[in-house]
């Protein structure tokens, strides 16, 4: 048996492993830096001509600015990043904190609460500074030491399940059939909805994982009045949210604005709160509240007692209007979430104050095989029972420390559960590969239990072979590492896979009417993918339709044709971390069409699952060497 004490007191000890870890890695990016470096680092957008200033939700505004992209360079920023607003550069004489809620090319907006709302956008050149999150790792520390002082109670006992202490326990199966779900998400759904204390959906890639547990929160939702939605990430949660109001399903998103999408904007509480009937009444105690401030503060060369007196009145008179605004909000706020079904949140959002008492007969937990268990706590500390569903076979959490990866940090509840207890259900019909390009992870991965959904052959668009690995071995294709940024990357394997993709595209009929994408192991790898393409001039007519970017990124998406880049090539035989197989199935299992590796078979081959996997595409003729297309 694990000593619960011993594990949250190990886990306390990799969390702060973790966190000075991921601290180092930024101030290495910023320390004793200029400004020229920060701005190669991408930690810092320099210099940014504003654009437009708006209202956004709730309390707060919208700057929108103009920059000029570096050509081979990206930043760092991603919407829903803190990042801090400056003038004047290094000098930084002045500053405002917000969210980043946009980034496009050429083009950033940040959102900022209305009291940091500069005035001091004309006094110098301006600039973004990319900040360090120390808010998720206090979260998390927060709940790892409540749960050290936990003896009894509903999560005494979950910890238990989760610990593999004790086994789950299930009420009898109903057998209940939904038109709408295959066979396996009949059982996974009937096996969830028996669970007591944890039930598990083991969901592989495009098999409706994400429509099984909507399904279920619906089921749920017929006997317990609300429940709780998490996600590790903004966008998983967002997906969730979209589904649920598909099906009329009333959903209250959580969250700060910016990390939302704009298609979500209106399910955010903020948004509630802005057409509840009393918001006229809340917006005229805050302009009345400002103005009493302004007057309070109003700068006077020379002011005598009585005036003085008349200032302190003034903003003692703001202050009971600000305390009756607060009052106001949040009986709104208490009659929005008491009436709503779902209230659906990040697993660190799930720490939100405005409901922060509440407490859940379930909460669902999407994409749990991506969750660090301390922030799975802060949900699971607020549930009499969790339902859970990933896939413990594609990505596992982040984490940055070597050290702490090594002694478990990446270890998840729900992947502990699956191995230490017979009680998930393994969704096995798949609706978005061609059988080609699903035959190797199914064989490697899967046992072989995914079947094709007979629709995927009727699809219209059509390749000899809907998969292929072109070997670059003998090609003169060598890596290189980035000295700067210890990234690796392949100029002639970069070029060799946009000019590819030019090939394809210019074979397809209609090619504006699909979707493409490049993945790649490195930044570096990617960042000159992004420049081949931008150099390349018939690629721009579908160049919205074309997306770029690392593994990470492209979890829990799909695209019609999809290129892999696996870049290593070196005569040792090394790969860093393509050896991660997990990364590497979810790299694969992103095509609807068509999936086309580009490697160097003596360097990868070294390794067993590369040198499986060229083996299984020479015995289904799907091998090529790049000479064949090289002129």
């Amino acid at each position: 048996m694990t000593d619960p004490h011993q594990h949250f007191i190990q886990l306390l000890e990799l969390l702060k492993i973790e966190r000075q870890e991921d601290r180092d890695q930024y101030e290495i990016k910023i320390r004793n830096k200029s400004l020229n470096q920060r701005k190669l680092d991408g930690v810092t957008c320099y210099p940014l001509h504003f654009k437009s200033f708006k209202l956004g939700i709730g309390d707060h505004c919208i700057l929108t600015f103009r920059y000029v992209p570096m050509k081979e360079r990206r930043h760092l920023f991603q919407v829903g990043a803190s990042a801090s607003l400056f003038v004047n550069a290094d000098q930084k004489t002045h500053s405002s904190h917000g969210i980043i809620s946009k980034v496009k090319t050429d083009e950033i907006a940040i959102m900022l609460d209305r009291n940091e709302a500069p005035e001091w956008l004309n006094k110098g050149e301006i600039g973004l500074d990319l900040l360090f999150d120390e808010a998720t790792y206090d979260q998390m520390e927060k709940v790892l030491r409540n749960l050290l002082e936990i003896k009894k109670g509903r999560t005494a006992e979950m910890i238990q399940y989760t610990l593999g202490n004790k086994i789950p326990r299930f009420k009898g199966l109903q057998g209940i059939t939904y038109p709408d779900l295959n066979v396996s998400q009949n059982e996974a759904l009937n096996k969830v909805n028996a669970a007591k204390d944890i039930g598990l959906i083991h969901g592989p890639p495009g098999t409706g994982k994400t429509t099984t547990l909507v399904t279920c929160i619906i089921d749920v939702l017929q006997i317990e009045k609300q429940v709780l939605v998490c996600a590790p990430s903004n966008s998983a949660v967002d997906l969730i949210v979209e589904k649920l109001h598909q099906k009329k399903v009333s959903v209250t998103r959580l969250g700060h604005p910016a990390r939302v999408t704009e298609e979500i904007e209106k399910h955010t509480l903020d948004a509630q709160i802005i057409a509840h009937p009393l918001f006229k009444e809340l917006k005229k105690m805050r302009k009345k509240e400002d103005e009493l401030r302004r007057l309070g503060k109003q700068y006077k060369r020379r002011f005598g007692r009585a005036e003085a007196q008349e200032r302190k009145l003034l903003l003692h008179e703001a202050r009971l209007l600000m305390t009756e605004g607060r009052i106001l909000e949040d009986q709104m706020v208490e009659g929005i979430l008491n009436r709503v079904s779902v209230i659906a949140c990040t697993l660190v959002g799930a720490n939100n104050k405005r409901i922060a008492d509440k407490y859940f007969k379930t909460v669902f937990i999407d994409e749990s095989s991506q969750v660090l268990e301390p922030a799975a706590w802060i949900a699971l500390s607020k549930a009499d029972r969790v339902i859970m569903a990933g896939d413990h076979l594609q990505l596992a959490p982040t984490v940055k420390s070597k050290e702490a990866l090594a002694k478990g940090f990446g270890n998840t509840i729900f992947e502990r559960c699956i191995m230490a207890y017979d009680i998930d259900v393994m969704l096995t019909q798949q609706y978005r590969m061609h059988p080609e390009i699903m035959a190797f992870s199914n064989q490697y991965f899967y046992h072989g239990l995914l079947k094709t959904d007979p629709s995927i052959l009727e699809r219209p668009l059509k390749f000899e072979n809907s998969t292929v690995f072109i070997d670059t071995a003998g090609c003169g294709h060598e890596e290189t590492l980035n000295m700067e940024t210890l990234s690796t990357f392949n100029r002639d394997e970069a070029l060799f896979t946009i000019n590819h993709l030019n090939k394809i595209v210019t074979s397809i009929d209609n090619p504006e009417d699909y979707s493409y994408a490049i993945i790649a192991p490195y930044k570096a790898q990617v960042e000159l993918l992004r420049y081949f393409l931008n150099e390349l001039k018939y690629l721009r007519v579908i160049f919205k339709k074309i997306s770029i970017n690392s593994v990470d990124a492209f979890q829990g998406q799909e695209r019609d044709i999809v290129f892999i880049s696996l870049t290593r090539s070196n005569t040792q035989g090394v790969i860093g971390f393509l050896s991660e197989e997990k990364r590497l199935n979810v790299a694969m299992t992103r095509a609807k069409y068509k999936l086309l590796l580009i490697g160097d078979s003596a360097t990868l081959s070294r390794h067993v699952f590369f040198d499986k996997l060229i083996q299984h595409y020479q015995s289904e003729n799907n091998y090529k060497s790049a000479f064949e297309f090289l002129h």
